[in-house]
């Protein structure tokens, strides 16, 4: 048995059914036998005042008449009845119970119910699996708490998982020989026991060989990320399907969303972080998971694969493209050899179309199989074949295949391009042996792509994020950020250049001399801005002037500023020219600081390019993420402007999220928008600062 703190929930020694039944159409009778057959070597305890014994078993009026007390009390009763059946177990020191019922009460008080079980829960150390859940299955420990036995079969398989919906859930444990599972959960509302914790009790079952995760949300953010970090550092491929990431269905979630980069732009940010891979549908979610419980390990290289069709070898070729699935560039040695095997006409390329006249079908299609998967460029195969139960023409090679595949070390899938086709014996044949059958190409290119994302993860390299400034700057900058001031531009640019950051030197100014006075200072061409205070956006209101080249051109623009907006401003050089891109710091409600980066410019809400990531990275780390924005080309140069220094841009946005992660709970509000990136590097050179203290006050001001 794993030592774990969820032992009393998820394997208990002894279990309470309370509204145990013998009506056997009732699910007081059905998850009775759930239990009782499914291999459950403990002691049951069955709990109805209705009742002196059921099926030959002593039945008790309360969990409290119980001799001796359970571990674990299943609660199968209604909504109406819930809290009090709760507060008993309470009373009686269970330490664990499982709920099914909904938790919403017509006419309730406030707070309402769900919030009063989770106080109690949660000041009672009570470990709770549900509500609105369907219970769940531990195979690996022998204990089935559901409200319907018979669901999935006994063995012990490799994955685990976790769903927040008990239909999906249901669902997904009947996959029809595709997957096996040694610990299923239907986490429902969590009232006391997270989906982080169902995954760290998973990373503890030797069996578990991957986890299955379908989410609306996640309530304990830490616990998710140590437990995703847990599974990266054990190999466990972590496979999400986090729903409510329209803004629909977040409304129906009741969830929340920013503006520019919302909740499920935050969501990906922590994925990414932590290696977890998404998918956005069931059916990919099957086919990945397939993949990664596959014997061998995703190694470096592309896809090869093989087909008996031309039209099928293009589909693959779009769906694999899609999917930003690569395929391998094969060798001349492996071309040679498939030229010796291929009918005339047929092109010695990959992927593969190995069908001519149907002559000795099965030896060419092996030999070439063999070729293509012993490619030094080979990382995954996938063959294309629309297998059925029964049908011999294709399943001929299936072993063969394998066996190749196998020998060569690298991991392999059937894929059928028609979905939807019989083939549960045939797939549950094929996972014995340790190839998949992956229904659809759609799923099986989304399965490789993820795949291929984690066996990427594995390898990068530990994040090494720049260093952070002396215990003393951080400390200057944290008193200074408690006053609740919003930092003028000057204060926001010395503070980015605390951390690394190039910025332009700068002068305050107050009237039209100092102005003139600064310029020359600093050097012509100049720019003006406003610095009155309480104005953040200084572009919306005329409140910058570009390329300024001498004095008069500086005095003219300055008396026209003070005249409109008021007479402080600031006068720096000009920034070489380059391409505008914004750094910034999101609070998200549920994760806390993230970094954004993006284009930027008077653009940055228009065009919405930007990606988010979890504070501090290094710079490899900050290029990937430039690497995938829209925007990318034109830091190479378009239309005859210099190519810009990406890797200097991508180690400002590394300096800057150490910024983000130092000092992020004491700033609400962090945008160093633009930084202009040229071939010189990358210079900071307008910043808005809003302390987390600004926002306070104004929650407590009346």
């Amino acid at each position: 048995m794993v030592q774990h703190r969820l032992q009393p929930l998820l394997a208990p020694r002894s279990v309470a059914i309370v509204g145990a039944s013998p009506k056997q159409e009732s699910f007081g009778w059905t998850s009775y036998r759930a239990l009782a057959d499914c291999g459950f070597e403990g002691r049951i305890a069955l709990v109805n005042p209705g009742y002196q014994e059921i099926d030959g078993r002593p039945c008790f009026p309360s969990l409290s008449a119980i001799p001796d007390g359970v571990e674990h009390a299943m609660l199968n009763v209604a909504n109406a009845r819930l809290e009090g059946v709760f507060d008993e177990a309470i009373a009686a020191g269970i330490p664990a119970v499982t709920i099914f019922a909904s938790g919403y009460l017509e006419g309730d008080t406030d707070p309402p119910l769900l919030a009063r079980l989770r106080a109690k829960a949660r000041a009672a150390g009570l470990l709770v699996c549900g509500g609105n859940g369907s219970g769940f299955y531990n195979r690996a420990e022998n204990v089935q708490i559901t409200l319907a036995g018979g669901r999935g079969g006994p063995e012990v398989g490799p994955v685990t998982l976790i769903a927040q919906s008990g239909s999906i859930y249901l669902g997904m444990i009947q996959t029809d020989g595709r997957l096996d599972y040694n610990l299923t959960v239907s986490s429902g509302q969590e009232i006391g026991t997270s989906a982080a914790e169902y995954m760290d009790y998973a990373l503890e079952l030797p069996s578990t060989r991957a986890i299955a995760l379908f989410l609306e949300t996640i309530r304990d953010p830490k616990g998710f990320c140590v437990a995703a970090q847990k599974a990266l550092d054990r190999g466990v491929p972590v496979v999400v399907l986090k729903v409510a990431r329209t803004e629909e269905s977040a409304k129906m979630a009741v969830s929340h969303s920013g503006a520019l980069a919302g909740n499920d732009a935050a969501y990906d940010a922590v994925f990414e972080r932590y290696g977890v891979q998404r998918v956005h549908d069931l059916d990919a979610m099957i086919a990945t998971l397939q993949m990664a419980i596959q014997p061998r390990s995703f190694v470096q290289g592309g896809l090869v694969s093989i087909t008996d069709s031309g039209g099928e070898r293009e589909h693959l070729a779009d769906m694999a493209s899609d999917a930003g699935v690569p395929f391998a560039q094969i060798a001349p040695a492996t071309t040679e050899k498939l030229a010796a095997r291929l009918e005339y006409g047929l092109d010695p390329v990959n992927p593969l179309d190995a069908w001519g006249t149907g002559k000795d079908y099965a030896p060419i299609f092996l030999d070439c199989w063999k070729a293509l998967m012993e490619d030094p460029d080979c990382g995954v195969g996938v063959w294309i074949a629309d297998l059925r139960d029964g049908e011999k023409y294709r399943t001929v090679f299936t072993h063969s295949a394998h066996e190749i595949a196998a020998a060569a070390g690298k991991p392999m899938a059937f894929a059928t391009c028609v979905p939807n086709g019989i083939a549960h014996e045939t797939a549950r044949r094929l996972r014995e042996i340790g190839t998949p059958l992956i229904d659809g190409l759609g799923p099986a290119m989304t399965a490789v792509a993820r795949m291929m994302a984690w066996r990427d993860r594995r390898a990068a390299p530990e994040m090494a994020p720049p260093a952070a400034p002396d215990d003393a700057v951080v400390a200057r900058w944290r008193t200074r950020l408690a006053t609740g001031v919003t930092l003028e531009e000057a204060e926001g640019l010395a503070l980015a250049a605390d951390f690394g950051l190039d910025v332009p030197q700068a002068a305050i100014v107050t009237d039209v001399a100092e102005a003139i006075s600064a310029a020359g200072k600093l050097g012509y061409p100049v720019v003006l801005k406003t610095a009155q205070e309480g104005i953040a956006h200084k572009s919306d209101v005329g409140g910058v002037r570009l390329g300024l080249t001498d004095g008069d051109a500086v005095a003219d623009a300055y008396e026209n500023m003070a005249a409109r907006l008021g007479p402080r401003c600031l006068v720096s050089p000009m920034a070489p020219p380059g391409t505008e891109m914004v750094f910034g710091m999101v609070r998200d409600a549920t994760f806390g600081p993230l970094v954004l980066v993006g284009a930027g410019g008077i653009f940055v809400e228009v065009l919405k390019d930007a990606r988010l990531a979890v504070p501090p990275f290094d710079a490899a780390f900050a290029r990937r993420l430039i690497d995938g924005l829209r925007a990318r080309p034109l830091l190479d140069g378009v239309r005859g402007r210099p190519a810009a220094d990406v890797d200097a841009l991508a180690e400002a946005l590394a300096r800057f999220s150490v910024l983000a992660a130092t000092l992020g709970e004491d700033i609400a509000e962090l945008d160093i928008n633009p930084v202009i990136a040229g071939p010189g590097g990358a210079i900071a050179v307008d910043a808005l600062v809003v302390p987390s203290a600004a926002t306070k006050k104004e929650e407590n001001t009346p």
